[in-house]
């Protein structure tokens, strides 16, 4: 017996695909129609594919009955399940919460050694693996996760004063500009941490130290959102005095403009004689609402600082980690650009009322 004919075309496709198929049943059934369809018989097929002739026989009528669909392997799936759907879902309820709800001491949380135990001794199920119980977590979603935390906002005027922050994001003034001020620190002397090109299994070493003894510095900074620029200040102290001393280089940076400074509650921001200035020189204290840091668009540049100006390094004065920082700075400043687009896309937008707790 003998595939049907073949067209030219279907004979092109047919020896592309021996040519070509990662998968091997796909691959090995191809070959067997091509060999058919050149004249070859079953037992020549056999001997030459070390397969059954029954084998042959069934992928030659396949193919003459199908076409190129008999080539794909149709996988059945396996073995049914033993373990039904609602006894999995009861495994990974189990499993997401904390041993003691169960009557289990002296854990915390589960292994998976320890959740198997428990499952047989509860009578969820008669018995089951480490591997078993695996992969039915993994399965449903359940996967092995490091806690985080969530501090939220007590702030009774919370949505009112994220609406005008994003509101000044969103829409310039036109009379003056936004301006987005936070301090970076304590910036310590110390070994950091970081990610370089090095060869597997090789990674860059640094020093390990606890000594502490050249002090900190602290850094005040300054993102213009019109121009996407920093500006900023290094300080051996944060006092209500420097932050006070970096307004006035700011208002004297653009004079004739009121400035919309948005900053965060730490209390050398609200002290009497910087509110006392502001009001005087034109200048909008613009308060986060507390606990809400990650509204300062100047986080996401300070995360940006961290990571390719200091981690990976190992200064021994604070000049030499000052230069990196000013570098970095300058690099960037060279190409920046305005600042527009604030969490677009984020759920914030849509906020009509604030869940005070961890999502």
């Amino acid at each position: 017996m003998f595939v049907r004919a073949l067209s030219m075309e279907e004979g092109r496709k047919i020896q592309r695909i021996t040519r070509t198929a990662k998968n091997p049943v796909k691959l090995r059934r191809a070959i067997v129609v091509m060999m058919s369809a050149q004249g070859q018989s079953v037992p020549d097929i056999t001997s030459l594919m070390q397969v059954s002739a029954d084998y042959v026989r069934d992928v030659i009528h396949a193919f003459n009955e199908q076409g190129f669909g008999a080539l794909d392997p149709k996988w059945s799936g396996g073995r049914q399940p033993t373990i039904s759907q609602a006894t999995r879902e009861r495994i990974c309820l189990i499993a997401k919460t904390v041993p003691s709800d169960w009557g289990v001491t002296g854990h915390s949380t589960w292994s998976l050694r320890t959740l198997a135990e428990h499952l047989a001794k509860a009578k969820v199920v008669v018995s089951i693996s480490r591997e078993h119980l695996r992969r039915i977590l993994r399965s449903e979603g359940v996967g092995w996760q490091t806690t985080t935390t969530w501090k939220a906002s007590n702030d009774p005027d919370f949505l009112a004063k994220m609406q005008r922050i994003l509101a000044l994001y969103d829409y310039a003034p036109q009379d003056g500009r936004v301006v987005c001020v936070d301090e970076f620190g304590p910036l310590n002397l110390m070994p950091r941490k970081g990610k370089s090109w090095r060869p597997r299994g090789s990674p860059a070493r640094l020093r390990a130290t606890y000594n502490r003894t050249s002090g900190v510095m602290h850094m005040l900074a300054a993102l213009d959102l019109a121009t996407g620029k920093i500006l900023y200040r290094i300080r051996k102290r944060k006092r209500w005095m420097e932050f006070l001393s970096f307004l006035k280089t700011l208002r004297a940076r653009w004079p004739g403009e009121r400035l919309y400074v948005i900053t965060d509650n730490f209390s050398p921001h609200k002290h009497p004689n910087v509110r006392e200035w502001a009001t005087a020189n034109d200048v909008d204290l613009v308060f986060l609402p507390t606990y809400s840091s990650w509204l300062n668009w100047i986080e996401s540049e300070f995360a940006a600082l961290r990571y390719f100006a200091l981690n990976g390094t190992d200064h021994r004065t604070h000049t030499e980690q000052n230069a990196a920082i000013a570098g970095h700075i300058r690099w960037r400043n060279q190409r920046c650009g305005p600042k527009t687009g604030f969490a677009t896309d984020s759920p914030i937008r849509t906020w009509t009322s604030y869940a005070a707790k961890a999502a």
